[in-house]
């Protein structure tokens, strides 16, 4: 039988751990990890255009993001134009948001130093920083996961002993979203080192960003209450039996 303190924090850890895998899901899956805020461009012939190639490389892209208030992912990219952005229609003051994703490929593209330059030298630093920021979130999810598992195994055996291991479980996956945020930052650091933004540009985080740092303490939490539940029950359970047997 399991003491209602041990049940509560059982509980509590769960509903800890599905906000994390809730708000780790929607930052990764989302374009607002960073963003720019640009002056207005009169002149947008051929940017959108060069925004949306797939074979679009990393200095192209970044400078129109610069100019039409960009936002950054994991695995998009976003400009802010106006409906009708054609040159032969009258530029609509409604805007909307265009979006392309990163292809697989492009994600384990190699980056340079000199950015959008393939013959410069590549910028082993930037290039793991950007592989792991989007593959650190994935490693994440995967430990809840099997973290899931390995709880839904151990109430079928009924064995408080596995807990230890979700436990463990929950204190790397915090470990690799921390990580993930840190390496985005990181990588955005040394880019805007290469490539400058323009003068009147700001750049500052965006809330996917915020939401996967916010998934971080709250999987620490649940971690820390899922080990403190299987070692305050094992000591519970090591007197009682030594109780018994005396």
């Amino acid at each position: 039988m399991v003491d209602n303190r041990y049940a509560t924090a059982l509980v509590i850890g769960s509903v800890l751990s599905l906000l994390a895998t809730v708000y780790l899901s929607v930052a990764v899956g989302t374009q607002q990890w960073y963003q720019y805020s640009s002056p207005p461009v009169s002149n947008l012939s051929g940017l959108l255009d060069e925004f949306i190639d797939v074979e679009i490389d990393e200095k192209t892209y970044s400078d129109t993001m610069f100019r039409l208030n960009g936002t950054l992912g994991l695995w998009w990219r976003c400009i802010l134009v106006s409906r009708d952005s054609h040159w032969y229609k009258v530029p609509d003051h409604k805007m909307e948001t265009r979006c392309v994703s990163f292809t697989l490929p492009q994600q384990f593209t190699p980056k340079y130093k000199n950015p959008g330059n393939p013959n410069s030298e590549e910028d082993l630093l930037r290039t793991y920083l950007w592989r792991c920021q989007f593959l650190l979130p994935l490693v994440s999810l995967a430990l809840v996961f099997l973290s899931g598992l390995v709880g839904v195994c151990a109430c079928l055996c009924r064995s408080f002993t596995p807990t230890i291991g979700v436990g463990v479980l929950h204190l790397l996956a915090g470990l690799a979203s921390l990580g993930s945020v840190c390496c985005f930052l990181a990588g955005m650091d040394l880019l805007h080192q290469h490539s400058m933004p323009p003068e009147g540009v700001e750049g500052s985080m965006g809330w996917s960003l915020y939401l996967a740092l916010i998934s971080f303490p709250l999987q620490m939490m649940a971690a820390t209450l899922f080990l403190w539940a299987a070692k305050s029950h094992r000591k519970s359970y090591t007197r009682m039996t030594a109780y018994r047997v005396a």
